[in-house]
């Protein structure tokens, strides 16, 4: 019998474990080579294990173990034949109903069920006795066994039982409605998301900044230019070209927000790997636009337009969200009037944008009606200084205010290549 031990790939360099988050096929079914048995979450991103070859599988982890990178976590027999069809079970099944057809009613003398007859009256049920598990998970919580249904033998509370259970906040009589819980475990990428951004408010010495900007100049060069623009480059003339521009100056003139810490060394990029953060099925992911710095306004549309999509269809790598120099989020898309961004370790800065919003500003000592967008930055305080922080935010805003001439020497078709 030729049997695959299929293993646990290297999702990217440094991880060395894995959960198994879903498996996406049960024991004993039949696989394609290639088809998606299970997702898998490493602490950066979630990722399908496709099937090596075709054959009956045997699952060897059960969901929500973690596994090291090269474990076996199933087994496929690749010399099983593959199913005819559902059909088969149920023909296969007929004689044993045919065996002894009259066999069961013969059996109802056996009136030995009274021993069964032995249910609790509901008070019991309720201060049924705690196995040692339950008891644990009751004392953890500061909860008596009173106040748990037991489901057990015997109004027994089992462990199940002491987990689903929930202190109570005020007597049933004084409530109306459904009042039930869920508790589901956090994936290992939300996990993961957790610690580090604990780790950032603990470790470092995380300050924001904030400006404001006047969005009239690009919202008249998208209206006027977005069609040619969309027609001749297959892409659309979007917020985060302006911005990713405007930040890649800002960074070369105040290198010192595009650096980082390394123990006692501080670490200055030449180049600006901006990641940009996407909303996606599991989350929010920070996939990263590469030497940002070199790019056209093209250029940075198609790139996180590619980027965007592998996110939201599951398909993006480990190296594809990693090694960035500084974050731009834009927490406008869902509302946002005005936060205070988390940095992303071991980068010392972060953008945050927000939503437009039509408000009156005092331009040349008249009141005009503007779209107006706070911007914020947050940034390390051990590297970043306040004057630095402050001037490269100014230097955003310039850009943004005046596209033109900050982002596009001059002439907005040439830099559009239109």
């Amino acid at each position: 019998m030729s049997v695959l031990e299929m293993k646990v790939p290297s999702p990217g360099e440094s991880i060395t474990e894995v959960e198994i988050a879903t498996w996406l096929v049960k024991d004993g079914d039949y696989v394609e080579k290639d088809q998606p048995i299970a997702e898998v979450d490493s602490d950066k991103a979630t990722l399908e294990l496709p099937a090596e070859q075709s054959g009956v599988i045997t699952l060897k982890a059960e969901e929500g173990e973690v596994v090291q990178v090269g474990q076996v976590v199933c087994l496929i027999d690749m010399d099983a034949a593959k199913p005819e069809g559902a059909a088969a079970a149920p023909a296969a099944e007929a004689p044993k109903a045919e065996e002894k057809p009259a066999e069961a009613p013969k059996e109802e003398p056996k009136k030995e069920e009274p021993k069964k007859e032995e249910p609790k009256p509901a008070s019991t049920y309720a201060t049924g006795t705690p196995s040692p598990a339950a008891k644990k998970v009751l004392d953890e919580k500061g909860m008596e066994a009173s106040q748990v249904q037991g489901t057990g033998r015997d109004g027994r509370i089992t462990k199940e039982d002491a987990v689903k259970a929930a202190p109570s906040f005020g007597t049933a009589a004084s409530t109306s409605g459904s009042r039930a819980m869920t508790t589901t475990k956090l994936s290992m990428l939300r996990r993961k998301l957790a610690a580090r951004l604990v780790s950032v408010k603990n470790e470092t010495a995380m300050l924001t900044t904030f400006n404001e900007v006047d969005m009239s100049e690009i919202f008249r060069i998208r209206k006027q230019y977005k069609d040619e623009f969309a027609a001749k480059h297959g892409v659309g003339l979007g917020f985060m070209s302006f911005f990713t521009k405007a930040v890649t100056r800002a960074l070369q003139m105040y290198p010192d927000v595009n650096a980082s810490i390394d123990g006692d060394f501080k670490v200055n990029y030449d180049f600006c790997d901006i990641s940009i953060a996407v909303s996606g099925p599991k989350g929010l992911m920070v996939p990263v636009l590469r030497n940002a710095e070199n790019m056209t306004f093209r250029g940075v549309e198609a790139n996180i337009k590619a980027l965007a999509d592998k996110v939201r269809d599951g398909s993006i790598s480990v190296d594809e969200m990693t090694g960035g120099t500084f974050t731009i989020t834009n927490g406008g898309v869902f509302g946002s009037m005005l936060s205070t961004p988390i940095i992303n370790p071991p980068q010392s800065a972060i953008l945050g944008m927000h939503n437009i919003i039509q408000r009156p500003v005092a331009l040349n000592g008249q009141v005009e009606i503007r779209p107006m967008m706070y911007l914020a930055v947050s940034y390390d305080h051990r590297i970043i200084d306040g004057r630095e922080s402050v001037g490269f935010l100014v230097a955003i805003k310039e850009a943004i205010d005046n596209p033109v001439e900050f982002l596009m020497g001059g002439d907005e078709r040439k830099a559009l290549e239109l």
